[in-house]
């Protein structure tokens, strides 16, 4: 048995071993999975935010240079040709995060398409107006000592990019290096040139008496400061090219613009507006910082080497707010994750925004700076905990359900081993035991049989004492073996029982004959308290051997008793007859009275030990009584002793109603 417990012992070590080592590398690619998940929604949040960004520059870049005045040259589809029309952007704007839109004019002034003219500004827009003439001076002062475009490098932005974008959740099952490049900037990214009607040069380069009186007004140092970037302009010194020139390159054109042209009159609605076009160089979007609340999106656009700068000014908390709001405080992962959005001048942070949780200790962060032109904004994500996997329930349910067979399995095979050893132990037993018993009666009756041919017993009473005693041990050899035979016939389902009904009182009577002269040679009294009963089926010498053995068995171990009695009883129990055999004895163990009925089973006590015994008395008991349909069970008394229960069925129902 300790030999078995090493193997066992063996074989869960071999089968942990492998089995810790799956589930560690399981646990490990869930954590894994489940990290790349949480960073694949977290870009799918910075993605939608960059999309909002590039579709607010695609928009702007789309749009008419000469919509940034209160009236442009709208095309005419029906004609081909432009009118003038009221610019959209003279209504406020829809966005909130925008305070407005503006035109900074080469000469340092600028024009607003809230407003058609410095005297007819609309009595909502005073204060918009006001603040993005205050807008224009900063940018004047900013232009001429701040390189323009002064931001976070493309090949920075875009390295941070790669990084926040390896291992993510898509890379599993796509290659996306052909079908998706890093942006470095939203919208064009380079200059371009596009044609435009002498109409809409007209438009951009118009100046008005009050904005040469504004001009003139100017303080010394804003003037200086204009006149560091371009020389002024008159509103009739812009170069019209012709159609042939279409398709020339930036430096072919600059050459070429280099000394004005008088300006030809916009076409009339007669003219063909293919048959005169004007081209105009457009750089791409561009941020610059008016102050910690404000930044300039604006566009360059050179007309006959004229800059102009055409843009919206973002209000900065706005801004951050509309993005927090928009495309975070409300999903999900705002429960566990915080965004934090702010905008970076230099290295400086000027303004951020917090939403979401609170995360006190970081266990995943992602950070992303968005391109150009809002290179500036900086966008990070910090959870506190990492969403589980549904997988990770699945597979610990899974390894509890294993874990749980596996030690049922080794439990049961334990068990089995035990038992099958238990069982080899109690054969061994039992042979020894036989054999002891076999040997005791026959050295008894060997040695009357000498002492009778010995002449040893001088009287006619000795010798009869001799015989009575030949016959005692006769008898109990003759018991032993008829045990032995009907154990080994039940054990191979090789007995042929012949039930007959009867009421149990002929087998009672045989029973006393044979164990009468046993009974008084060792001092029991045999108490026999009957009831009527109905007849019920049984076979007579199986019953029989069934209540000498457990006579026999009470007697073996109630001969240290003071009190030596036995007590059959029989009496009717609704459909079943009763059968009960009582001793004074010491009774069984708590622990044994479910086992002794099993095959070769002894009680471990002192009595047992120098009591002799096969162990298969009480075992034959059973399987007869089960063989005659019945059951046996075993109680200990109130008081000393116990009692041992054959329940029978009472299959003559007709008796059992009379």
């Amino acid at each position: 048995m300790k030999r078995l417990k090493i193997l066992i012992l063996i074989f869960c070590l071999a089968l942990s071993i492998p089995l810790a080592y799956f589930v560690l590398r399981t646990y490990r690619s869930l954590e894994q999975e489940e990290v790349a998940q949480l960073r694949y929604f977290a870009v799918t949040i910075f993605d939608q935010m960059e999309e909002e960004l590039a579709s607010l520059v695609i928009k702007e870049e789309g749009r008419p240079i000469d919509q940034y005045r209160y009236n442009y040259m709208a095309p005419d589809q029906a004609t081909g040709s432009g009118r003038l029309s009221r610019s959209p952007l003279s209504q406020p704007p829809k966005d909130r995060y925008i305070l407005g839109y503006l035109q900074n004019n080469p000469d340092g002034s600028f024009n607003s398409p809230l407003v058609e003219d410095d005297r007819n500004i609309p009595p909502g827009s005073n204060s918009v107006v006001a603040q993005l003439n205050e807008v224009n001076k900063t940018f004047n002062l900013k232009r001429s000592t701040v390189p323009e475009g002064a931001e976070i490098k493309p090949a920075e932005m875009v390295a941070k990019r790669e990084r926040e974008e390896v291992s993510t959740f898509a890379d599993k099952y796509l290659d996306l290096s052909r079908s998706k490049k890093q942006r470095s900037y939203l919208g064009q990214a380079k200059k371009r040139v596009e044609e435009i009607t002498p109409g809409q040069a007209l438009t951009v380069a118009q100046l008005d008496e009050n904005h040469k009186e504004s001009k003139a007004r100017q303080e010394p140092e804003e003037q200086v400061a204009a006149e560091q970037d371009l020389a002024p302009m008159a509103a009739d010194r812009i170069a019209a090219q012709p159609a042939k020139d279409k398709g020339v390159s930036t430096e072919q054109y600059r050459s070429r613009a280099a000394t004005p042209r008088p300006l030809q009159s916009p076409p009339s609605s007669h003219t063909d507006s293919h048959t005169e076009k004007l081209q105009v160089e457009v750089d791409p979007m561009q941020a610059v910082f008016i102050n910690d609340s404000q930044i300039f999106i604006f566009r360059r656009i050179v007309i006959n080497n004229q800059i102009y700068r055409q843009g919206f000014i973002i209000i900065v908390q706005e801004f951050l707010n509309h993005l927090a709001k928009e495309y975070f405080s409300l999903q999900p992962m705002a429960q566990f994750a915080s965004l934090r959005l702010s905008v970076v001048d230099r290295g400086r942070e000027t303004t951020t925004v917090l939403s979401g949780a609170a995360v006190q200790h970081s266990n995943f962060s992602l950070e992303r700076t968005f391109p150009r032109p809002f290179s500036f904004l900086r966008a990070t994500l910090t959870f506190d905990r990492i969403p589980k996997s549904v997988g990770r329930t699945t597979l610990n349910i899974m390894m509890f359900v294993l874990a749980f067979i596996i030690l049922i399995g080794l439990f049961a095979i334990y068990q089995s081993a035990r038992a099958v050893v238990a069982l080899s132990e109690r054969r061994s037993r039992f042979v020894s035991s036989v054999t002891h018993e076999l040997k005791t009666p026959l050295t008894n009756i060997r040695m009357y049989i000498e002492m009778l041919e010995q002449g040893i017993a001088h009287d006619h009473e000795r010798e009869q004492e001799y015989f009575r005693i030949l016959g005692s041990e006769s008898s109990r050899l003759s018991r032993l073996i008829n045990n032995v035979l009907e154990y080994s016939k039940l054990e191979k389902k090789q007995v042929d029982l012949d039930l007959q009904r009867g009421t149990l009182q002929e087998v009672i009577q045989e029973v006393k004959e044979v164990m009468q002269e046993k009974l008084v040679q060792d001092g029991f009294d045999l108490k026999v308290e009957r009831r009527e009963v109905p007849p019920f089926k049984y076979d007579r010498e199986a019953m029989i051997q069934v209540l000498i053995n457990l006579i026999d068995n009470s007697m073996k171990f109630g001969r240290s008793s003071p009190t030596r009695r036995i007590t059959i009883k029989i009496w009717p129990e609704g459909d079943t007859v009763k059968i009960s055999v009582s001793d004074t004895g010491p009774g069984i163990p708590g622990s044994g009275l479910k086992k002794i009925f099993e095959d070769f089973y002894r009680v471990d006590s002192e009595l047992t030990r120098t009591t002799g015994g096969t162990g298969i008395g009480l075992a034959l008991v059973k399987k007869l009584v089960a063989a005659m349909g019945g059951a046996v069970t075993a109680k200990n008394n109130d008081g000393p002793g116990c009692t041992i229960t054959i329940t029978m069925p009472a299959t003559d129902a007709e008796s059992i109603l009379r």
